[in-house]
């Protein structure tokens, strides 16, 4: 067996655990998705570093929800060099606060927080300012990670503990899932393949909820496919009051 076939073998197994492990914490997340769409309130997504590519993913999106919104900040989205700057901004008292405090988080609104280790200062701080306005979290992350790993905020506390509804993705400490014969160190992270699923199946689910109450849901299709521009653009002013990322 190649490196190639046990990482396939890992993310299969992984997704296969956290289909049966996670069941009802993935319903209840959908569920929340629903809610929120049906009762006018609105849906955000953040991470620090490459945690942060889920926010990516799940917005603007093809086959995604129009309403759900990344919250974006300078610095930690490996977007300035030297890239290591990022993994000491989201090390800094306050920063998470004042990310959370400039975003139009209120009460009931849905916040989708994800990071594997939950531990760094940014990612604990944004959690409690965004439940202090009255939102509820839910946080994606490596509960295996969290049982081992010190928190670095100040509480000592880490995501899964400040978070309304945690989903485990499945992960292992330091994320890097596969063994190479003479090198010590573990390659083949796990937690942007398997989180970007459970997420968008967490979206599809929260559709399906939508779709069944009859109300039209604010879903993109394809730009590349004809009458795409059209349907988006109408989505884009259908849910214009729950969608803060077109400038």
């Amino acid at each position: 067996m190649t490196a190639i076939h046990a990482y396939f073998d890992n993310i299969h197994r992984i997704l296969d655990n956290v289909l049966k492990e996670e069941a009802e914490i993935l319903e209840e997340a959908s569920q929340m998705l629903c809610k929120a769409t049906l009762s006018g309130h609105n849906i955000f997504a953040f991470g620090c570093s490459h945690a942060g590519l889920l926010a990516f993913e799940l917005y603007y999106r093809t086959g995604g929800m129009a309403t759900i919104n990344p919250v974006r900040a300078p610095g930690l989205y490996l977007d300035i060099d030297p890239a290591t700057m990022t993994s000491q901004i989201e090390r800094l008292p306050d920063y998470g606060r004042i990310i959370a405090e400039n975003q139009p988080i209120g009460p009931e609104d849905v916040v989708i927080i994800h990071s594997v280790s939950g531990r760094n200062t940014v990612t604990v701080d944004f959690a409690l300012r965004c439940k202090e306005k009255g939102a509820r979290v839910i946080a994606l992350t490596s509960v295996a990670t969290g049982r081992q790993i010190p928190s670095r905020h100040p509480s000592g506390k880490l995501l899964m503990d400040v978070a309304d509804l945690v989903i485990d993705n499945g992960g292992c400490v330091g994320d890097g899932s596969i063994e190479i014969p003479g090198i010590a160190e573990k390659v083949g992270p796990t937690s942007t393949a398997v989180g970007a699923a459970i997420l968008n199946a967490v979206m599809t689910r929260a559709v399906e909820l939508v779709a069944e109450t009859g109300q039209t849901v604010p879903v993109f299709i394809s730009a590349n496919v004809p009458g795409g521009d059209e349907h988006n653009k109408a989505m884009l002013e259908r849910y214009k009051d729950h969608i803060f990322y077109m400038g």
